[in-house]
This record gives structure tokens, C-alpha cells and sequence, in this order.
């Protein structure tokens, strides 16, 4: 029986000893039907010429804008279909695989033709048995969370589950689901684009899995991760906007109303949360934006 064509898709800017790595770590995988586009962003650090390099029989696609997370992996995502994938993975440069990573993610959505979108178990690179994410969940209010986030591998996820969302930095995805349910929504730019497109894979029938057995280990967003006011404009105004799209109920709308006007009142007077003083205006600006339906790129 032929396995299943299995596209890879990285977004790479200026993150050459990464995606190298990367690159590295696919190229000792175990499954052969198989094949790499790296999007690169404009980059200066000689990335394009490494990997042409040291991985000639990766495609390179220039990008010729930058449309941040959502929008730059459409373009591979489109790349990949157009190659005649039969599942896309989108992952981020900056993680490593277990040889058999790819191979297990396929074998469970072969088993499970309902399975759309199915992801590895996320480790900390700088932590090895600490996981980042056992896939997610969206609560009654419409809050997200990832799955035994900081825990120590104890087995606590041992088989595999059905969960509401898959971390972005490694979502395989079955090309059926984007022909029915459209590639990532650009609108999001970056932050919270995975979990909506998650959710209205859901929507449509499919279901989301998370795999165990599935490993990969991710360096960004380690233990002490300490966001940049971009990412508390983008989380707020993207939240909204997810919750707009997809008609959350009022209960949600106030209760996230509620919270963020605490934080912002936290911010704004306590003594001990001054310092949290360019995230409390990159949230009222987030806040704004939406309001406004300012969507996309913001300049900061």
C-alpha cells in the first residue's frame, strides 16, 4: 500500500542554525513519502544558501511579504496541495523530531479517516521530558490552554486523546480539510490563527487528535517565556475576533470582558504590575483594533 505524500511546510526568517536543525532531524525521519518547502522571509543570514547547500532536495519558495504566521504558511500550504499532499504539516524551524514523529502522526490518521488534524507531543528543548503541550482545550468561556503545560512525562497522556486544538508549531492536517475548510485565516496574522483554524475543522465534522507516541521537541516558548507587548495586542484582538467568528455565547463574551478589565485595571494601579505598563496599551490598542475590525499586520 503507498503511504501517503506527507509535505512539510517551515517558515524560516533569519533562523538559519535552526531550520538547519530542522532540516537535520526530518532528513533521519522514518517515513519516505515525503517531501520539504521551506518559505523564506526575506532572510540575510545566509539562510537560503545553507540549505540549498546542505539540503538540495529542499524546495525554497521567496516570500515577497511578510503575512506573518497565518498568511505565510498559506502560501506553502497552497504550494503543498498543489504537490499533491495528501496531509500538510506545518511546523515551526525551530523544533526537533523524533525519527518516527511523522510516521506515527500519519499512522493514527490512516487508522481514523474522521481525523483532520492530528499533532505530536511538544517537549521544551531545553527541558527534554517537560511537556509544553499535550494538545489543547477551549473552556466554557472561550479561554485556551495547552494540555500538562510545564508537567514533567509522567505518562499522564499515554494514549492518544481527542482535543480541541493542536499547538502551531507542529499541526499535521489533512488536505480534505483545507479543501473543505480553507488553509489558515489570514486575518489573525499571528496568535490564536491554529486554535480557530482547529475549531472550524471541528465545525465541519473532522476531529482533532493528539498522538503521544508522536515526539518533537520545541525551543521556542520555554518555562521563563516572557511575551513582548506584540503578543498581548495580538492575543487580545485575535480572541475577540475568534470569539466574533465563530458566535461565542454572551456568558463568554462577559466573562472575557471581565478578565480583561481586570488585567487592565492591575496593570494601571497596582504598584507591583507598573512595569506591565506597554502590554496594558498594546491591550487597549488590541481592544481598539477589533472594535474598529482592524485586522492583519500592526505596526509596532
Amino acid at each position: 500500500m503507498t503511504q501517503p505524500l506527507v509535505v512539510t511546510v517551515i517558515l524560516n526568517t533569519n533562523r538559519r542554525a535552526d531550520t538547519l536543525a530542522c532540516l537535520e532531524s526530518l532528513r533521519s525521519g522514518t517515513y519516505t513519502n515525503h517531501r520539504v518547502l521551506v518559505l523564506d522571509n526575506a532572510s540575510t543570514d545566509g539562510s537560503v544558501e545553507a540549505i540549498s547547500e546542505h539540503f538540495p532536495e529542499v524546495q525554497i519558495i521567496p516570500l515577497t511579504a511578510n503575512l506573518g504566521y497565518a498568511g505565510n504558511n498559506n502560501v506553502g500550504i497552497m504550494a503543498a496541495l498543489e504537490l499533491g499532499a495528501d496531509w500538510v504539516f506545518v511546523l515551526n524551524e525551530d523544533t526537533i523530531l523524533a525519527p518516527d514523529c511523522i510516521e506515527r502522526l500519519v499512522e493514527a490518521g490512516t487508522q481514523d479517516q474522521r481525523l483532520g488534524i492530528v499533532g505530536p507531543m511538544v517537549y521544551h528543548h531545553d527541558e527534554p521530558t517537560t511537556i509544553q503541550s499535550a494538545g489543547g482545550r477551549i473552556g466554557p468561556y472561550w479561554n485556551a490552554w495547552h494540555l500538562a503545560q510545564k508537567e514533567p512525562d509522567q505518562g499522564q497522556y499515554a494514549a492518544p486523546h481527542q482535543v480541541d486544538w493542536i499547538s502551531g508549531c507542529a499541526i499535521l492536517v489533512r488536505r480534505q480539510v483545507i479543501e473543505q475548510v480553507g488553509a489558515l485565516d489570514e486575518r489573525f496574522f499571528y496568535y490564536w490563527e491554529e486554535t480557530e483554524w482547529c475549531l472550524r475543522t471541528t465545525r465541519h465534522g473532522w476531529r482533532i487528535m493528539h498522538i503521544p507516541a508522536a515526539q518533537l521537541w520545541h525551543k521556542g516558548v520555554q518555562r521563563d517565556y516572557q511575551p513582548k507587548p506584540m503578543v498581548s495586542y495580538y492575543n487580545t484582538r485575535n480572541h475577540f475576533l475568534m470569539m466574533q467568528k465563530h458566535h461565542a455565547p454572551l456568558t463568554a463574551w462577559i466573562y472575557t470582558w471581565g478578565q480583561l478589565l481586570r488585567t487592565l485595571t492591575s496593570y494601571a494601579i497596582r504598584p507591583k504590575w507598573r512595569h506591565k505598563a506597554e502590554h496594558r496599551d498594546a491591550m487597549w490598542r488590541g481592544i481598539v483594533d477589533f472594535l474598529q475590525q482592524r485586522h492583519g499586520k500592526a505596526s509596532f
